[in-house]
């Protein structure tokens, strides 16, 4: 299990810790977010795909991440109302991490190592970075922040199928 990311849990946005190992034989799309990035409105793509797929399996882990230019400074109820009155997300949030440098979420400096970047890049370099993980817990592929969600379909239904 040590190469999959069932060996990690994180904190969701209520303080709650969460088993990764709790989303076996699901396919995973795991996101750093922001609410006040040029990207922000992919979570609209982010909800859409999870409302279309959730069903099949597919689940949505959306991490708050404050480290690009200051971009997700709110709390994380604020980040939760924000989401919730522009989005209308529904699928999870996390606690708000760094994913880069020595305080890295160790699920973070996992994807990075599993998936790296153009020219074998380990940091992430914006928000809305976007790593998409198997049914066995495998990090499949890293997305650039600007692949839009929707562009994704078609490497989530061959995962789902």
């Amino acid at each position: 299990m040590t190469d999959s990311i069932y060996q990690f849990n994180a904190q969701n946005n209520k303080g709650e810790t969460v088993e990764l190992k709790d989303y076996q034989n699901k396919v995973m799309l795991i996101v750093n977010t922001a609410s006040a990035c040029g990207f922000t409105p992919q979570y609209k793509g982010l909800q859409s795909l999870y409302g279309e797929y959730q069903s099949q399996g597919l689940e949505v882990l959306a991490f708050p991440c404050n480290q690009f230019k200051q971009q997700e400074k709110g709390n994380n109820e604020e980040i939760q109302q924000f989401c919730d009155l522009t989005f209308n997300i529904k699928f999870p949030l996390f606690d708000k991490i760094d994913v880069n440098g020595d305080k890295a979420h160790p699920l973070f400096t996992f994807l990075k190592a599993q998936a790296p970047g153009i020219l074998g890049s380990k940091s992430i370099k914006w928000n809305f970075t976007k790593f998409l993980v198997n049914k066995e817990g495998a990090v499949i592929q890293r997305y650039a922040p600007t692949t839009k969600p929707e562009s994704i379909k078609a490497d989530i239904e061959k995962l789902l199928a």
